[in-house]
């Protein structure tokens, strides 16, 4: 070493015991030339003795790293699709791989590398069991108990419908073998998704079981794969993790049907009077109406009312709790349902949202509003008449595009926040004010939106056909009771108390402990 660096790395670190420390990260180790020199041995013998040094030494580094990455052996009971893709994808992440099979002949659908031999063999070769095959078929696991004994089961099979049977597959694969150790993993991808590389599918990963050494070897596993374990408990939790891939849009149902309930509503509401009623008492065939009209009537009415809906459920809370003088109550089971599902209800809004924006586009290319056009033009000039400029309906239509253009912008933002890529790249606060302030103030701009469009209209005869006003009358009723809800929430005297409340402060703290020996009893 340099009499420099030395003499700083002794200044540097004070002493001589720190400097040795790091002598080896810095100085090289000696090769075996220098370890041979005063052996007294002649030059030519020492240079074959330190080849053979160096040769043995450089083996031994070589195979270090393959005995250190070294995995066990994981076997599989099943070739069917799952099997195999599981399979395949194990040995890409470096797993021997034997599979147990009841005709243990090799397939060209199994992965080379991998071995196929009898369930009794395969068992006995490996420490994890993943059992690749449908419940009914588990009775052959019986004979082979004590093979299985102490060894790691992994059931992976699901069902046809929810809560199919009384106890979970996992449970049942736990009775027929008592001494092994059942988790239960995997059942929540498929076989398309390992084979395309999970890029495409969800990367999670339920694990549940009884024995914690057990489960944490599967979400080993399972993170070398490339995924992502979740641990869900004990093996309790196996019907409801059984159940979850069984499930079509659990909390879209509530809003989808919503949405459909009034768009069917007002689609034959409109009908009545833009359609039926111009036919009955003008004789005029407007039933062309129905492409684009009434869709264009239906969707922004559809939207307001949802988006009002997606607000509706949090005033009714804050009313409750303002009545009970507690947080610590719980809702009713109907306005939890509603809370949870109200991220659905506003996506749905936006969708009919953007459908109203499309159908708005197209007016100007109709040929019913190009016909209408050219014929006012030509009337008024072989009568050679001329309406004068309003002002106000200047600054009504203008004011009217103009909170509709700003009412949708919040609308898209507020669907942007709600991805889980933008919402979980901000905190709590930040997410809140989107959501909350920047929500109620689409939820205003919107409502004025409509509002401007009536203009006068609400007052005048004619838009009363058969004494029904028109739709967009209707979809006012809710938003302008939430709002009016909201405005008398925000009074200093009632939002102070809800804010002590939420933040744990009980007017009754005797009604609150009822109320927790209810929801702790129900719980049991």
């Amino acid at each position: 070493m340099p009499v420099r660096l030395s003499g700083f790395l002794h200044s540097a670190l004070g002493n001589r015991t720190s400097l040795q420390l790091l002598r080896p990260a810095l100085v090289p180790a000696p090769t075996a030339s220098h370890q041979l020199e005063g052996t007294g041995l002649p030059r030519g013998e020492r240079r074959k003795l330190s080849a053979q040094m160096n040769k043995n030494s450089s083996n031994i580094m070589a195979l270090a790293p393959n005995t250190s990455n070294k995995r066990e052996t994981v076997c599989i009971f099943g070739t069917g699709d799952f099997g195999r893709a599981l399979g395949q994808k194990m040995i890409q992440s470096g797993y021997p791989v034997v599979f147990g099979s009841r005709s243990p002949q090799t397939s060209n659908l199994i992965p080379k590398e991998a071995e196929v031999l009898s369930h009794t063999e395969a068992a006995q070769k490996a420490a994890i069991i993943i059992i690749a095959i449908q419940r009914q078929h588990y009775d052959f696991l019986t004979p082979l108990a004590e093979i299985l004994r102490g060894k790691v089961l992994v059931d992976v099979s699901n069902n046809l419908k929810i809560n199919q049977y009384p106890e979970s597959n996992a449970e049942y694969l736990a009775q027929l073998v008592p001494g092994a150790k059942v988790v239960k993993a995997f059942n929540t991808v498929s076989a398309w998704a390992l084979q395309s590389g999970t890029l495409d599918a969800s990367r999670q990963v339920f694990v549940c079981g009884d024995d914690m050494e057990a489960k944490q070897m599967v979400m080993d596993i399972v993170r070398a794969l490339g995924l992502t374990p979740l641990d869900q408990g004990s093996l309790l939790a196996a019907q409801e993790i059984e159940n979850y891939p069984l499930q079509l849009f659990p909390m879209w149902k509530f809003p989808i049907f919503l949405s459909l309930g009034l768009t069917a509503f007002f689609f034959f509401y409109c009908l009545i009077r833009d359609v039926i009623y111009s036919y009955v008492y003008e004789n005029k065939d407007y039933s062309f109406f129905i492409a684009i009209s009434i869709p264009n009537r239906i969707c922004p009415v559809v939207a307001l009312i949802l988006l009002a809906l997606v607000y509706l459920p949090g005033v009714l809370a804050a009313i409750i709790q303002l009545y009970r003088g507690t947080k610590y109550s719980r809702f009713p089971d109907w306005l939890d349902k509603w809370m949870l599902c109200r991220k659905q209800l506003g996506l749905v809004a936006l969708a009919f949202a953007f459908l109203h924006v499309f159908y708005t586009l197209i007016i100007p290319i109709r040929y019913y509003v190009r016909w209408r056009n050219e014929d006012g033009i030509i009337s008024k000039a072989l009568s050679n008449k001329t309406d004068p400029f309003n002002n106000t309906n200047g600054w009504l239509s203008d004011s009217y595009l103009a909170l509709g253009i700003l009412g949708f912008f919040f609308f898209v933002l507020l669907g942007i926040t709600s991805l889980p890529s933008v919402s979980n790249s901000v905190n709590w606060r930040e997410f809140r004010f989107v959501q909350s302030k920047l929500g109620y103030l689409t939820l205003i701009l919107c409502t004025a939106h409509t509002l401007v469009y009536g203009g006068n209209r609400f007052l005048s005869p004619s838009s009363y056909r058969w004494y029904l006003p028109n739709a967009y009358m209707l979809s006012l009723i809710i938003p302008c009771i939430v709002l009016i809800l909201k405005f008398v929430l925000i009074f200093p005297c009632l939002d102070r108390q809800l804010t002590q409340i939420r933040q744990g402060w009980e007017r009754n703290p005797q009604y609150s402990e009822q109320s927790h020996y209810i929801i702790n009893k129900s719980a049991v």
